[in-house]
């Protein structure tokens, strides 16, 4: 496994990426060697074209990776192309078990995401109560 730290994989390739560094090769490497912080870089890379040529079924792919290895910003971002529709089909549950995941381990992004599904009945069954304790 690569043992770069998740801030250094977040904010040095992310951003060297978008600028043309070299850090889509160096969250290539992490992606590859199995570290989901680098696989969830990575998919934004091919997600926006950053540093690589863009490409939605890639970056869903890595998305994915990331989920299932219970990297919460990769459940909420999987998630959130379930709720969508963009770059998978629309699931609702799906995203709701997702957002579910995340939510859990505090991603207040995902907390509020959760909350907007019970609000409105969207993978979940509609729960005004649940929906404010989120």
């Amino acid at each position: 496994r690569a043992s770069l730290p998740r801030q250094v994989l977040h904010d040095w390739q992310w951003h060297g990426a978008r600028r043309g560094e070299g850090g889509a090769a160096a969250l290539q490497e992490a992606a590859k060697q199995g570290l989901a912080e680098g696989q969830l870089s990575l998919g934004k890379c091919f997600s926006n074209g950053a540093g690589v040529v863009q490409d939605e079924e890639e970056a869903v792919k890595l998305f994915r990776q990331a989920a299932e290895q219970g990297l919460a910003d990769g459940q909420y971002t999987i998630g959130d192309i379930y709720m969508t529709g963009n770059g998978s089909a629309h699931d609702e549950e799906k995203a709701a078990r997702l957002f579910t995941k995340a939510a859990k381990q505090g991603l207040a992004v995902a907390q509020y995401a959760l909350g907007s599904c019970f609000e409105r009945g969207a993978g979940v069954v509609q729960d005004d109560e649940e929906a404010v304790k989120l």
